[in-house]
């Protein structure tokens, strides 16, 4: 629009009108603007040395808005000049860091949780006195009080006893012939350990002593002797002690035997034999009739069981004799023609025996503990090779 002048301007017809207590307002900022910038310029012209004609302007440069600008300048600047402190991150062990963590975790779950958490670590800006009267420096180092780390060790402690179920007793394990696998898979470890304890059984799994058995003769016995040397080179072996063991493993004799000529080795480290056992002994003749009177119509097993009747200048019938070295099912599952009873335990038995030295109650019991696994096939064997032989129905037969 065109503005002509001495004309009134014309509204548009579609333009708002404009109004009149919003234009009254606008002129009178402008009006007063104007005054004020009059009154400035006369205050300047009656300055001295200030030139009237200059006319006086609103300023552009940021000093002249404010009187106080040199002022506020100078706070600035020494502001920028003192370096700003870092933010003091409190030092701590390394063995209290996990402390800390833990807590930090434990205040969060707090709402979650009944249990008691301690307070919030806070910083120390400066050094405190202890009770004693000696300073200690904190910086920020955090140490929870003993008192709450007992009281949290405890709960867990009752935590843990309130989870962990109740061992069973010997009393709990009260049924009797049931396999302690079977016990093992039903109730846990504990209960097939007390089971076999009550069965006489091992660990592992192996009874070579049945506890709650007959302690008395069987139809079958086992029978070990240690030997030690004599002569002039000790290669010739006497009997120093014979030990028999029934069909359940239960010792039925065990004795040491006086020699009858100077001992010139004792075989210690494998017999196990020494001096003061052999003076404690029985006479050769009075175990050599007991012996012989045990085995009279059993069935004698052993491992090389020639060289334990040589000794004692005993024969058996052939027939009733069970000797685990010459078992042929041994050897091929052994692959081995002359096996050691220590080969034979390991192999069928999985036990180790004769670390060091031998003991022949021990080797009895094992020699029976294999005859036993094979009771049935062994005597059916026999049964099949040669007609029914009749022995003295003494003792109990199952193990």
């Amino acid at each position: 629009m065109v503005k002509a002048k001495g004309l009134t301007p014309r509204r548009a017809p579609d333009a708002p009108a404009a109004e009149p207590g919003l234009v009254r307002k606008l002129t009178r900022k402008k009006k007063k603007k104007k005054r004020f910038w009059k009154n400035k310029a006369r205050e300047v012209s009656k300055k001295p040395g200030s030139d009237p004609k200059v006319v006086l302007r609103p300023p552009k440069a940021p000093a002249n808005f404010s009187q106080n600008w040199k002022a506020l300048q100078e706070v600035l600047k020494q502001k920028s000049q003192t370096p700003e402190k870092p933010l003091v991150i409190s030092q701590m062990d390394s063995k209290k860091q996990p402390k800390i963590i833990q807590q930090n975790r434990e205040a969060k779950r707090g709402s979650l949780s009944n249990r008691k958490v301690p307070a919030p670590p806070t910083k120390a800006s400066g050094a405190e006195h202890s009770e004693k009267g000696t300073k200690k420096k904190t910086n920020g180092d955090i140490s929870p009080k003993q008192g709450d780390i007992k009281h949290k060790k405890r709960k867990a402690k009752e935590v843990t006893a309130a989870l962990t179920p109740a061992l069973p007793t010997e009393q709990d394990i009260w049924f009797d012939d049931v396999d302690p696998v079977d016990i093992e898979a039903a109730i846990g470890p504990e209960a097939a350990k007390i089971a076999r304890k009550q069965l006489g059984e091992k660990e592992n799994g192996v009874a070579l002593v049945k506890e709650q058995a007959f302690s008395g003769l069987t139809k079958a016995l086992a029978m070990d002797c240690e030997m030690v040397g004599v002569g002039p080179t000790g290669e010739e072996s006497l009997a120093a002690r014979v030990s028999i063991v029934n069909q359940y493993g239960k010792c039925v004799y065990d004795k040491y035997v006086k020699p009858t000529q100077p001992v010139t080795d004792y075989r210690t480290v494998v017999s196990g034999i020494r001096p003061e056992h052999l003076k404690q002994g029985e006479e050769f003749e009075v175990v050599q009739k007991e012996v012989a009177e045990m085995l009279k119509g059993r069935i004698l097993v052993g491992h090389a069981l020639h060289n334990d009747l040589k000794v004692l200048f005993l024969d058996h019938p052939k027939k009733r004799i069970r000797d685990t070295q010459k078992y042929k099912p041994f050897k091929s599952q052994v692959k081995s023609g002359r096996p050691s009873l220590k080969l034979l335990a390991e192999r069928i038995l999985g036990i180790q025996v004769q670390h060091a030295e031998h003991c022949s109650i021990q080797d009895a019991q094992v020699a029976m503990r294999l005859y036993v696994t094979v009771k049935k096939e062994w005597e059916r064997t026999v049964q099949d090779r040669r007609p029914a032989a009749t022995v003295p129905d003494v003792g109990r037969d199952n193990m």
